[in-house]
């Protein structure tokens, strides 16, 4: 009775132990991607120019979130929203495996145990607090202090972890050796029991702590330690392989996922196959005897040998790579014409993260926008020989751009659910008035294709100055949409919102010289009906110009 409430006992204090962990993992993730918010996406599409730099992106933005598996689902959706590119997307999850090998290092140098763990923890959970309740500072500022106290709590969780097992006893140790003189038998067991093990907890960082703990312990050999650090990097997958399945998936999202799964399996099995050679490196790698003080470090040293060297080993054949992940999950018929709409069913765990996605979405209406402008233009001289196939294909335009605005809003205001940085709060509301404002250009350039197609079943004709008078005028409007749209994701400052108004100024004098030209031509006996058109032709043009310096505005505010 006294051995069961001693289990009982130890197994309340290791499920503590692991839920502080944990917790400390999630806060000290959730902390920095609140603090870095949309700055990771401009991370993300500045450092994935080439396969090596994607690599290095990967690596540093799991060192600054703490997860590999966060970085992995954000690849994955970003993947999804067509952010990245599929072989960009190899590259980050390559480094998402380096990065995430801190985390041994960091369980290894305080699993010496030559302090104490909550010693240090107290004093950053301390620092931490009063950074989030700061109130003179910024919201990233306070964020960064949320990510502190995760990061205490981590050293928590592992003291609990350490102080949870006890010494092992001499039937135990018997017991464990008979196992580990199995061979290869039970290396393979261990590699399934850490893929088992991590898929339950959902964390391989967690998992790899309790190794490195039972191993210090001497609860467990190298090679056993070894065996379930490689289960562990399968089973972190498990994550990469829900997100695959999920509803709205796209092919290129599911190739991203399963990357990342043939990437750990397939060098986990060939790290089994020269297993003895591989921890031989190792034990190279970190010179002394292996015991109870050292056996931390040559574990992760293991961990990011092992990831270092499968992807020095996949780097230089990422295209490959691509193409047969291409040819082992094919694409739907029709995928590739049919676009949909690429928003997350559910939130990302930041609202930081989720606004990444209805940011791709804003400049794909905004692309959309200007497209319809420019073939409409293209009307105002020559008129397409089919006009009704022509009112058809605007009409299409329209009709998606407004299911993207319904859609938009309704994620974008899902978002305001959740718990908001009052900067992230207005940066939501500036992103409601924008997809509005492109909204109701979609709208103007229909309204001017039907104007176009009423003077054509009329059979007015406009003078040849007027319509001479019409290129500059739109040519005008067309640059200031370009200019815009340029913005859309770095905001402007008060100098380009300056400059935005002098464009905007510039189309509200030249509709007003278009108009008095107009009159002077009725006045001059011009076909009325014609001349009438003609000035509301030029009221919708000018409104483009409106919503261009309206969405100019609330782009101020972004960098303000």
């Amino acid at each position: 009775m006294e051995s069961a409430m001693t289990i009982v006992t130890i197994l309340i204090k290791l499920l503590g132990g692991l839920a502080l962990f944990m917790y400390g993992m999630e806060r000290t993730s959730d902390g920095i991607q609140r603090a870095a918010g949309e700055k990771l996406q401009n991370t993300l599409n500045f450092m994935t120019r080439n396969s090596l730099m994607a690599v290095l992106t990967g690596t540093i933005v799991t060192v600054a979130v703490q997860s590999s598996s966060a970085t992995t689902v954000m690849l994955i959706t970003f993947v999804n929203a067509g952010l990245l590119s599929l072989s960009q997307g190899i590259g980050v999850i390559m480094g998402a495996n380096i990065g995430t090998t801190l985390t041994g290092w960091i369980i290894a140098g305080v699993g010496i145990a030559k302090f104490s763990i909550s010693s240090l923890a107290v004093p950053i959970f301390g620092l931490g607090f009063f950074m989030s309740i700061t109130k003179r500072r910024s919201d990233s500022f306070k964020s960064y202090g949320n990510a502190l106290m995760g990061l205490a709590l981590i050293f928590l969780g592992l003291g609990f972890i350490a102080d949870a097992i006890p010494a092992p006893s001499p039937d135990i140790l018997l017991f464990l050796r008979n196992f580990s003189d199995l061979g290869v038998v039970a290396i393979i067991l261990a590699v399934l029991a850490g893929t088992v093990f991590t898929i339950l907890i959902n964390a391989s960082s967690a998992t790899l702590a309790i190794v490195i703990v039972m191993a210090s312990q001497g609860i467990i050999d190298f090679n056993i330690a070894a065996a379930l650090t490689l289960g562990a990097n399968i089973g972190t997958t498990f994550d990469a392989f829900l997100a695959s399945i999920a509803a709205g998936a796209s092919t290129n999202a599911k190739r991203a996922a399963w990357a990342h799964i043939l990437f750990n399996v397939f060098g986990t099995i060939w790290v089994l196959i020269v297993f003895k050679p591989f921890i031989a490196l190792v034990d190279w790698a970190v010179p002394g005897p292996i015991n109870a003080q050292s056996i931390g470090i040559h574990i992760a040293m293991l961990h990011t040998l092992f990831n270092s060297v499968n992807t020095l080993v996949l780097l230089p054949f990422v295209n490959q790579y691509v193409a047969f992940l291409e040819k082992i999950i094919k694409e739907k018929p029709g995928e590739a014409e049919i676009r949909a709409i690429y928003l997350p069913k559910t939130l990302m765990a930041t609202p930081e993260l989720s606004l990444i996605h209805a940011r791709k979405e804003i400049a794909d209406m905004a692309v959309i926008a200007r497209t319809m402008f420019d073939r409409v233009r293209r009307n105002f001289e020559t008129e397409a020989s089919d006009f009704d196939v022509e009112l058809e294909w605007f009409t299409a335009k329209e009709n998606y751009v407004d299911t993207m605005h319904e859609e938009l809003s309704k994620f974008l205001i899902a978002i305001t659910t959740a718990d908001l940085s009052e900067k992230t709060r207005t940066r939501v509301g500036m992103k409601l008035h924008i997809i509005s404002e492109l909204e109701s250009m979609t709208d103007e350039c229909l309204s001017i294709a039907f104007l176009l197609k009423k003077k054509r079943n009329k059979h007015l004709r406009f003078e040849a100055d007027s319509l001479a008078a019409l290129k500059p005028f739109a040519d005008l409007v067309d640059e200031f949409l370009s200019f815009v749209a340029a913005h859309l994701h770095t905001g402007m400052t008060e100098i380009e919102l300056g400059m935005a108004s002098e464009i905007e100024d510039k189309i509200d004098a030249f509709k007003k010289h278009l108009k008095k030209m107009a009159r002077k031509r009725l006045k001059g006996g011009a076909d009325v009906k014609a001349e009438l058109l003609y000035i509301d032709l030029i009221r919708h043009v000018e409104k483009m110009g409106d919503c261009a310096y309206a969405i100019a505005e609330e782009l101020r505010g972004f960098i303000s």
